[in-house]
């Protein structure tokens, strides 16, 4: 009899299980910054002249501490624009030269690493890897989402298709034909095959560099790492970092 209603249970729900999978998916930091990196090339492919903007996406780059993950290029006559993206919710705080800018939802405040100081590190790749003047190189950051500055931003911080306006408004010329093409080849023979294999060296290196750093970042998300204990278990009492977006994000290092 039990095992006749356990069938039933089973043949009637069986789909309940593949949704909750997918939605757990949808809420991770990696699907919705995937997301986020998707709704900006969608748009750049519509908004932006493919003639005048060549675009690269994706581009891990070697650095000398490791690798570094550009998502968004955009190679013009009117410079190199390096484009960052964030998917975030809420209230957004920051200002150009906090190291940490704040994330407000209703009574719950994040930190998250200045996204302009992250962009500074792939500026500086791009800048050894294709030696090119670092004025020519542009920083873009992009926030997607449904999110609100609360706080004034940099010109070059905006939202959603904001960052089309933004590149637009540059209209001095900085490269030639042929130097765009040149630096074109240049990022696809420097630039790390993209791959899940890359991916995963990439986010080693991150956490490498993380467990000697004092201040740590989360490597899937950006957020600040806190040092936490743990409470129960074989392991009680040991140290390890956690993502302080927890439990959005589940990030851990050891300590």
């Amino acid at each position: 009899m039990q095992a006749n209603v356990l069938s039933v249970f089973i043949e009637k729900l069986w789909w309940v299980l593949p949704v909750i999978i997918v939605v757990s998916i949808l809420k991770t930091p990696w699907f919705k910054g995937l997301l986020g990196e998707w709704l900006v090339k969608i748009s750049a492919n519509y908004l932006l002249d493919k003639a005048t903007y060549h675009a690269v996406h994706n581009v891990t780059l070697e650095t000398p501490d490791g690798t570094t993950q550009i998502d968004h290029i955009f190679i013009s006559k009117y410079g190199i624009f390096v484009v960052e993206t964030k998917n975030y919710t809420g209230w957004i705080f920051g200002g150009a030269n906090q190291p940490t800018w704040t994330q407000k939802i209703y009574k719950t405040t994040n930190k998250f690493q200045n996204p302009l100081r992250q962009n500074y590190k792939h500026l500086k790749a791009i800048e050894a890897a294709l030696d090119v003047p670092f004025e020519h190189l542009k920083s873009v950051i992009v926030f997607v989402g449904n999110s609100t500055f609360k706080t004034e931003m940099p010109p070059n911080v905006t939202y959603a298709g904001g960052y089309i306006r933004y590149i637009k408004s540059f209209n001095q010329f900085l490269f030639s034909d042929d130097q765009i093409q040149e630096l074109l080849s240049l990022v696809q023979t420097k630039r790390l095959r993209p791959s899940l294999r890359t991916n995963r060296e990439h986010v080693k290196n991150l956490e490498s560099r993380l467990t000697n750093n004092t201040t740590k970042t989360c490597p899937k998300c950006g957020s600040d790492m806190v040092l936490r204990t743990t409470k129960s278990g074989e392991n009680a009492g040991k140290q390890f970092w956690g993502c302080s977006q927890f439990t959005k994000c589940r990030s851990t290092l050891i300590n």
